[in-house]
């Protein structure tokens, strides 16, 4: 058996492995004869089928599977000698030679690896990133208590329709009638809200609800009847206006603090404005935090100066994601990719630097906080404890969710050291340059 390599350049080797048949007919007669010890072949006793039938049943397997343990073992062993820090998997190389497998023929396999550069990080004082510290200023805590009260206020007893405002009304024509129908008024299309707006208890108006509605799921909710319905009605209809609901936003009182904040915990306006500085300086400081993120990211990957082989690196996209991605796709999607895939390289470096690694009780940290936060989205606030960890591990036998957080946590803790350790550029900016940031 014969090993040989070229290296057209410091990250890609092509290298070939020559395989004679005296080199795998040890192996063969051996795989064969585990084939013949395990073989169940009808009219004989189980291994006692004779070598020449076991030959026709499982040759051409076991000659597969000889060969290519050795060709496995020779790239192993290639690795452990030239110490290649294996980018992917080693792939066949475009030039692979046409193979016809049968016993006793001499076999040339052509493999590309690729290595990652050498990377050794180097973290201290001297590196200085940029730490936001957004203003709260007076209107952004006016806006933030106005969308509270807004959000925990009732619809009321409204006069005249307006923009934001429901009209209840019972609606009909001669086919078809549906009483105490709510209509939001911003929902209604552009070109139709006229008819609504300003209208109260006891006006009547006609309306095509199909130009009115053009949502058909909302039309056929709106009308109390299946969606494959609507074809066959009328789409003018009378609209008798029974009374307008106006949304109102919630007093700042007793019972209003304890909605928000829970019982006794908000007593006073002062305490409330104090609460309200709080929500708003956390959203900030998350912000902010994201945002360092990124931008030690974007620090260290320049840092670092990595070069790739990126003809490989598409190479092996296309391949190790056979009918998934075409090349076309995979050269578009390709620089996202290059950048995402140098910070995994510097994020491994700096984690393996300062002896970072996640623990059992990161992940579940981390998919405690998914899943509350995926309640939360429904609506769902003040889930059982129980529930959220029942969920949460379930969450983590998810192998894709498992890596998806497992990165996450890499790079928390990644990020976290680097603050330890670098000069933090702090400065005080609005929130609205903030967000012009690029």
């Amino acid at each position: 058996m014969k090993v040989s390599h070229i290296q057209p350049d410091a990250l890609n080797y092509t290298v070939t492995i020559e395989i004679v048949a005296e080199d795998y007919a040890e192996p063969l007669r051996k795989r064969l004869g585990e084939y013949k010890r395990k073989a169940d072949v009808k009219g004989f006793r189980k291994g006692m089928a004779p070598m020449q039938l076991i030959q026709r049943m499982y040759g051409d397997q076991a000659l597969y599977e000889s060969v290519n343990g050795l060709v496995g073992e020779s790239l192993d062993k290639f690795i452990a000698d030239n110490k290649v820090r294996v980018l992917g998997e080693p792939m066949p190389a475009e030039d692979q030679p046409q193979l016809s497998w049968k016993a006793g023929e001499n076999f040339t396999f052509k493999f590309d690896i690729a290595q990652t550069p050498e990377l050794n990080m180097e973290v201290g004082k001297e590196d200085k990133i940029p730490y936001y510290d957004i203003n709260i200023t007076v209107a952004e805590k006016k806006a933030q208590k106005e969308q509270l009260l807004q959000q925990y206020g009732s619809l009321q007893e409204g006069k005249k329709a307006g923009e934001q405002d429901y009209i209840v009304a019972d609606i009909e024509n001669e086919g078809h009638k549906a009483e105490g129908v709510y209509v939001s008024v911003s929902h209604v299309a552009e070109e139709a809200r006229g008819a609504f707006l300003g209208k109260k208890a006891g006006d009547k108006f006609q309306v095509d609800v199909n130009a009115a509605f053009t949502n058909e799921t909302d039309r056929a909710a709106m009308l109390k009847v299946e969606k494959d319905q609507l074809a066959n009605l009328d789409p003018l209809f009378t609209f008798t206006v029974v009374n307008v609901k106006t949304f109102v936003a919630a007093e700042e009182n007793q019972e209003t603090y304890d909605k928000i904040f829970g019982e006794g915990k908000v007593t006073t306006p002062e305490q409330f404005d104090e609460k309200i500085e709080e929500r708003i300086k956390a959203s900030h400081e998350q912000e902010a935090n994201y945002r360092f993120g990124a931008d030690v990211r974007k620090y260290f990957v320049e840092k670092a100066k990595l070069e790739l082989p990126e003809a490989f690196l598409k190479r092996w996209l296309v391949y190790a994601n056979e009918g998934k991605f075409t090349a076309e796709q995979v050269e578009q999607e390709f620089p996202a990719f290059l950048e995402d895939f140098k910070w995994q390289l510097v994020r491994g470096s700096l984690m393996q630097k300062f002896g970072l690694k996640v623990s059992q009780a990161d992940l579940q940290a981390a998919a405690e906080s998914f899943v509350a936060y995926q309640y939360a989205m429904y609506g769902m606030a003040g889930v059982p404890e129980n529930i959220i960890k029942s969920s949460a591990e379930n969450v983590l036998q998810d192998q894709n969710q498992r890596r998806r957080l497992e990165e996450q946590c890499e790079d928390n803790l990644t990020i976290a050291k680097v603050r330890e350790e670098v000069t933090l550029q702090t400065k005080k900016i609005s929130q609205d340059k903030f967000r012009e940031l690029k």
